[in-house]
């Protein structure tokens, strides 16, 4: 694991810049790129980063972690939504492959993710980790580092729908959903490189736990220390409990 320091801006700049090259690489080796891009007031800067950079965006086809059961895909917290707003839309990839939630046949839903992502391996995961030590929507409790399944409808725990409530997306907790989609460990650890922005005091803790605590799905971010290829971006406050 490869891990970096600075300020906020120039970190998002980092990040961002570690994409284009992983992209640009996977492009001029089969023509096309696969990503996956995180969601989350986390990722905003480094979302604006990655917008400026001149990556051949005709040539990436675009998937992402997680998103909410139960809320309409126009409700400002749906991350399909807020992927399109914040760079889909300006970017315009090859191909932005939705997890559509509110389909009625979710389960062929998940069958046909399923079979993209076999399709489409994943070149790039641009990730983060939550303050309960969530990847995606692995929290602990329901992240599992063997799962047989690529995709799956977990329970999110108050942790997790606590954090959503207080990055503003929902006006009271009983608004936050209590379920969702989520790629699971396997699927993000299947990606050839992770991209992993963690910035902000509040994600300190978490960031401890997952790089000098043990290897356990009770911290669903300390499972990135088995894979070969990880760059991990902090900001100070996120690794101001490091040792």
């Amino acid at each position: 694991m490869k891990l970096t320091v600075k300020d906020h801006e120039k970190l998002a700049q980092a990040a961002a810049n570690d994409v284009d090259k992983r992209l640009e690489k996977a492009i001029s080796g089969r023509g096309m790129a696969h990503l996956i891009l995180a969601t989350g007031n986390s990722q905003l800067k480094f979302l604006a980063s990655l917008r400026k950079i001149k990556i051949q965006w005709n040539k990436v086809i675009v998937f992402h972690l997680d998103e909410y059961l139960g809320l309409d895909q126009k409700h400002p917290a749906s991350f399909r939504n807020y992927l399109r707003s914040n760079i889909i839309d300006a970017v315009k990839p090859h191909r932005f492959y939705p997890l559509d939630a509110d389909r009625e046949d979710l389960d062929q839903m998940i069958k046909e993710y399923d079979g993209l992502l076999g399709k489409y391996p994943v070149d790039v995961a641009c990730i983060g980790i939550g303050e309960n030590g969530h990847l995606a929507f692995n929290d602990p409790g329901v992240a599992d580092f063997n799962d047989k399944k690529l995709i799956k409808e977990v329970l999110l725990d108050k942790d997790c729908r606590l954090q959503q409530l207080n990055e503003g997306w929902f006006e009271d907790m009983d608004a936050v959903p209590k379920k969702a989609i989520t790629l699971t460990i396997p699927a993000i650890m299947n990606a050839k490189h992770i991209n992993c922005f963690v910035p902000d005091n509040r994600k300190a803790k978490a960031v401890k736990n997952a790089l000098e605590g043990d290897i356990v799905a009770s911290c669903p971010a300390s499972v990135l220390r088995k894979h070969p290829s990880v760059n991990l971006f902090l900001d100070p406050p996120a690794s101001s409990l490091l040792s």
